[in-house]
């Protein structure tokens, strides 16, 4: 649901790149260089957020995180289901998949076909390289459970 009008990705492509570099959940940050929640829907809470950068709190983010899906522990340490409370409770141990970015519906779809076409082929074989690592058996066990 970002607005018509989305970013330019040749205008933030340095940036971005810095970003998708972090170890950290990029999903908050990628949302800012996004043009925006459109000014069409607005969240039924208190405060009645429409038209702005502010995470929705959807979960999606939360929900997708395949860290999290794999240390469960982390994910009951909060109810909160924002980009903030993924960045805290994930924090360096991310895997830079860009899962969180991709299923953030705020995230302008010219960031998303940036990562898809130009960065997860980086994601995919980053990845493929830590499978079979002994300092990453949750990866391991992760993958086999995934493959079965």
């Amino acid at each position: 649901m970002p607005l018509r009008e989305q970013t330019d990705v040749k205008e933030v492509e340095t940036i971005l790149n810095k970003i998708l570099n972090i170890s950290s959940p990029p999903v908050a940050r990628c949302r800012l260089l996004s043009s925006g929640f459109n000014p069409g829907h607005a969240l039924n809470i208190a405060e009645d957020i429409a038209g702005h950068k502010e995470c929705l709190g959807c979960g999606s983010c939360i929900d997708i995180c395949p860290f999290l899906f794999r240390e469960p522990s982390r994910r009951q340490k909060t109810e909160q289901r924002t980009s903030m409370a993924l960045e805290t409770t994930v924090g360096a141990d991310c895997d830079q998949c860009d899962a969180c970015v991709l299923a953030c519906p705020q995230v302008d779809t010219t960031i998303k076909n940036y990562i898809v076409n130009r960065r997860m082929i980086e994601v995919m074989s980053r990845l493929e390289q830590r499978i079979g690592d002994e300092d990453e058996p949750d990866l391991d066990l992760f993958t086999e459970e995934a493959l079965t």
